[in-house]
């Protein structure tokens, strides 16, 4: 990750009056090194210092209030020229494409169904015993400035896939509502929000910071390992055809040798394929004028019958009632 982000952090933590020399004690950082765009700092040194810095602060919300300060400035070109784009959706889409400029740990996707727009987080990383910091962190500051930027609220939530701490209550009032226990990582809002100019629109700047992402990407893009490439695809094919042969071939490798990755990496094709229909499905049961069976057809199951078989296993309920209990809740449109 950015040298960038452990600064975010430095200027968090003298509100309880814990200098920088303190939260880098050893880390291996030099805080005036850390002011270069072009240091990338471990993931492991990472959750070290996130570590360090909720021990210092006895703060458990570490990572809502790492989020809540998250400027665009952040993301150093691409922040540029998600500032300069002309609309939410425009910057969004230069963010997707671009976010290993910034990152290889994280990375996001847009899922757009009737008025419901989804805005999803993957994980490429392990983040340990901050992953709650790091990805609550990522949400809201993604939410932040998506607000900066447009001028405006956005109405809608947050979700997480962890258990609801016992500290969120206290943070109902300063944020996004937040979901836990849910099948993504995501940010879930009106879809007209997409649409909304940004009083920044710049397309000389825009440009000037796209040639610079894409000579970045060029350089700096690393070989995905197979889980974050399998993941990658199962996103895009969607409904079609969800075999581990057609993954295999598309990336190049024997079904065999895809099949000893992913277990390498603690994973599994039918857990990611499983995994990405899952997530779809709860998104798309949000919205009312998307029939059952339309939703069977989009995520490849043949028939109703085995899609209510499969959302049965991963939640407990039906579809029906899993859309009924959305719409009791004011989520359904």
């Amino acid at each position: 990750m950015p040298g960038g982000y452990v600064l975010y952090s430095i200027e968090l933590v003298k509100r309880w009056h814990i200098t920088a020399d303190e939260l880098l004690a050893g880390s291996g950082l030099d805080l005036a090194a850390l002011s270069d765009p072009r240091i990338r700092v471990p993931i492991g040194t990472i959750v070290g210092i996130l570590e360090r810095a909720r021990a210092l602060t006895r703060e458990p919300a570490y990572g809502f209030w790492l989020g809540v300060q998250m400027r665009v400035s952040a993301h150093g070109h691409l922040g540029v020229a998600a500032l300069s784009a002309p609309t939410m959706r425009a910057a969004i889409d230069l963010s997707v494409r671009f976010m290993p400029v910034v990152t290889t740990a994280l990375s996001m996707r847009l899922e757009v169904v009737g008025n419901d727009a989804a805005l999803i987080l993957d994980e490429h990383a392990n983040f340990g015993r901050e992953r709650e910091t790091v990805l609550l962190a990522a949400l809201i500051g993604i939410w932040q400035i998506g607000m900066a930027l447009s001028g405006s609220d956005l109405d809608g939530y947050a979700d997480l896939v962890l258990p609801e701490p016992d500290y969120y209550p206290q943070l109902l009032a300063l944020g996004p509502h937040i979901r836990f226990d849910q099948p993504a990582n995501r940010l879930l809002f009106d879809a007209s929000a997409l649409d909304t100019p940004y009083a920044m629109a710049d397309p000389v700047a825009l440009q000037l910071a796209l040639d610079e992402c894409e000579r970045r990407l060029g350089t700096r893009t690393p070989e995905a390992p197979a889980t974050g490439r399998v993941r990658s695809l199962v996103t895009h094919v969607k409904g079609k055809d969800l075999s581990l042969g057609r993954f295999a071939e598309a990336l190049g490798v024997s079904a065999r040798t895809l099949k000893r990755q992913l277990a390498a990496e603690g994973s599994s094709f039918s857990a990611l394929v499983d995994e990405e229909r899952r997530a779809r499905a709860t998104f798309l049961l949000g919205s009312p004028d998307v029939s059952l069976k339309d939703i069977a057809d989009r995520l490849g199951y043949a028939n109703l019958a085995n899609f209510t078989r499969a959302f049965l296993r991963w939640t407990g309920q039906t579809p029906s009632a899993y859309r009924a209990t959305l719409t009791s809740r004011g989520r359904g449109r």
